[in-house]
C-alpha cells in the first residue's frame, strides 16, 4: 500500500505576485536597492541581473510563504561542514527510517527482521532503543548497527581522496 503525501497549497498573495511579475522588468539599480531593502546587506559584486532577480523572488516568496524547517536547515547546515571538513569526500544524507518500517539482515545463513517503532526498534519479541543493540546481540560482538541493517556505507578504506 502506497501512501501518499497531501500537501495543502496556501492562498495566493496578490501584493507578493504582483512585485514577482515586475522582476523581470526592473531595472538593475532598482534590484540592488530591493537586495538590500530584502538582505540588510549589498548584493555581491558577481551577482548579475539574473541571479539578483533569483535571489530577490525567494526572499519575497520566503517572507510570505515561509521558509525551510529547522530540521531541514540543520541538515543542510550539518551538510557544509560535512563538505568543508571533507571537501572531496562522499556526502551522505542521514537516512530517516519511518515507524512501521521492516529490516532485513542475513547473518550466516539465518535471516533477522526488526521493525522500526516510534520509540525504537522491536526483535524478537524484545524492544532495542538502537539498531547497534540488536546487531551486537546477533553477531555476538560490537557492530554499528546502520551499517549491519545496510543503511550505511562502509567507511572507505582508502581514504577520502582515493589513495
Amino acid at each position: 500500500m502506497a501512501i501518499q503525501q497531501v500537501v495543502i497549497p496556501q492562498p495566493v498573495n496578490q501584493a507578493v505576485e504582483a512585485e514577482l511579475d515586475q522582476l523581470p522588468v526592473t531595472p538593475i539599480a532598482e534590484l540592488r536597492k530591493r537586495y538590500r531593502e530584502l538582505f540588510r546587506t549589498e548584493p555581491p559584486k558577481a551577482f548579475g541581473p539574473d541571479l539578483l532577480r533569483r535571489s530577490i523572488a525567494h526572499r519575497i516568496q520566503e517572507k510570505a510563504y515561509g521558509g525551510l524547517s529547522a530540521s531541514t536547515r540543520r541538515l543542510l547546515d550539518q551538510l557544509v561542514r560535512a563538505a568543508t571538513a571533507k571537501p572531496n569526500g562522499r556526502l551522505e544524507l542521514p537516512r530517516r527510517i519511518k515507524p512501521g518500517s521492516e529490516l532485513v539482515r542475513t547473518w550466516k545463513g539465518k535471516s533477522y527482521r526488526v521493525m522500526v517503532m516510534a520509540d525504537g526498534f522491536a526483535h524478537d519479541g524484545k524492544t532495542f532503543a538502537s539498531l547497534s543493540e540488536i546487531a551486537s546481540e546477533i553477531t555476538g560482538t560490537n557492530w554499528n548497527g546502520p551499517r549491519f541493517f545496510g543503511l550505511r556505507s562502509a567507511p572507505n578504506k582508502a581514504g577520502a581522496d582515493g589513495r
